[in-house]
């Protein structure tokens, strides 16, 4: 009878298994489409670790970025049904983009950990802060000390044009191919150097953190003619000071190198180049100065996180689980503080990541975030395409055109996406 009752047993079991979904006997996959060049080796690195800590899943991380078009690639996905789990938005354009596939996260244990997730309008968390970034003026200490010149002061247009002018007359001297190491060619993928980043300082610069007003009325099609001029007056010395073969043909790579080689004496990038500049052994003491345009004083830098990842909603139960686990064991873990700050050399987002970047520029944005008086990103509120379709030409015109053309082009383009 024990014989019996034992085969019996074994029998039900066996069926049991059998009757089990595919879904429990097999890994979860889910996959990561992401934006962030400078970062993939150290996050496929995170992947595969994670990986190995969670038999259970399997994530696959897919990287597209350096001024390739990331929302083309992610509307060619969507095409082909290829979906990712986790992808990337920039912003207020990139959320009212891909609203329908974006799920609410508020559950999260991330959440609670950052004040610098996105919500939606309806104040659910969508959206979690791949890390807290900035940038300004980038200069190399050890050059402008031989050049007599004093980072401190350089608070306004007026003073950051007379070093850079006095910086100029001694190229051959100081050993520099250029004063300004800046790109802004479409083809070469550096169209957001200029008309995402610098032009930002147009959108918030002089005004409080959370002052939206210039911006808000660019949107409306009221364009501060002066307040343009100004600008382009400032972007157009950046422009005349710089390799017009970096500034005109560059990519990413031969403007960074342009800096860390000491061939030029600043650099429109933000602290993300800190671990580039580690890679090419850039070791001369480095930090920011703002983008002086006006004759107002200012030290503020820009500072906000760049860009969220958001869960895709139509994805399955399963993957939506796994993706919002790894999501929090990025935020909350060891590992994964590990993988923000040391390995990729982020300023975090989370308040419970003690560690502290190392990277130069990145320990500038944390001393910046304690002195205050630094400004906020407007550029991701602006619609799909627009930065890169429509400013990104006009911003690479200026290299050979002029002050008065780029104001009336940019004035035309704002006042066109106002009346739609």
């Amino acid at each position: 009878m024990r014989k019996l009752l034992s085969l019996a047993l074994v029998a039900v079991l066996a069926l049991s298994v059998l009757a089990l979904p595919a879904s429990a006997n097999e890994k979860v996959n889910f996959s990561v489409f992401q934006l962030k060049v400078e970062i993939d080796p150290m996050i496929q690195a995170f992947g595969k670790l994670y990986n190995e800590k969670h038999p259970d899943v399997n994530v696959t991380v897919e990287t597209l970025g350096g001024g390739a078009d990331y929302g083309g690639a992610l509307k060619a996905k969507l095409t082909a049904d290829q979906m990712p789990t986790i992808f990337m938005i920039e912003g207020q354009g990139g959320y009212d983009l891909w609203k329908d596939f974006i799920a609410d996260m508020s559950d999260a244990d991330w959440v609670k950990d950052t004040d610098l997730a996105f919500y939606d309008p309806d104040g659910k968390a969508v959206g979690f802060p791949i890390a807290m970034e900035g940038f300004g003026l980038g200069y190399n200490a050890e050059i402008l000390e031989k050049a007599g010149v004093d980072p401190a002061t350089l608070t306004t247009f007026s003073a950051t044009k007379a070093a850079i002018e006095k910086i100029a007359g001694m190229k051959e001297e100081l050993g520099l191919d250029a004063v300004v190491s800046v790109g802004t060619s479409v083809a070469g993928g550096l169209w957001w150097v200029t008309s995402q980043h610098v032009f930002n300082a147009f959108y918030a610069g002089y005004q409080d953190y959370n002052d939206s007003s210039v911006y808000d009325a660019l949107r409306r099609g009221e364009v501060d003619q002066e307040r343009l001029t100004a600008f382009a007056n400032y972007l157009k010395l950046l422009y005349d000071n710089a390799d017009p073969n970096v500034l005109e043909n560059g990519n990413y790579d031969a403007q960074v190198a342009a800096f860390a080689s000491g061939k030029a004496a600043f650099i429109t990038q933000g602290n993300w180049i800190d671990p580039n500049l580690a890679q090419l052994e850039a070791t001369f003491p480095m930090g920011y100065i703002s983008h002086n345009f006006l004759e107002e004083e200012s030290t503020g830098l820009y500072m906000a996180a760049p860009s969220w990842f958001v869960v895709n909603k139509q994805a399955s139960p399963e993957q939506q689980k796994a993706a919002i686990d790894f999501l929090n064991y990025m935020a909350l873990s060891e590992d994964g503080a590990n993988y923000m700050v040391a390995e990729a050399g982020m300023v975090p987002a989370f308040k419970s990541v003690k560690l502290q970047p190392e990277g130069p520029f990145s320990k500038a944005l944390v001393e910046a975030s304690a002195r205050g008086g630094n400004f906020n990103w407007y550029f991701g509120q602006n619609p799909d395409g627009f930065n890169q379709g429509t400013l990104g030409p006009i911003f690479e015109l200026l290299a050979t055109g002029t002050v008065e053309d780029f104001v009336a082009d940019v004035t035309a383009a704002f006042q066109e996406i106002a009346n739609k």
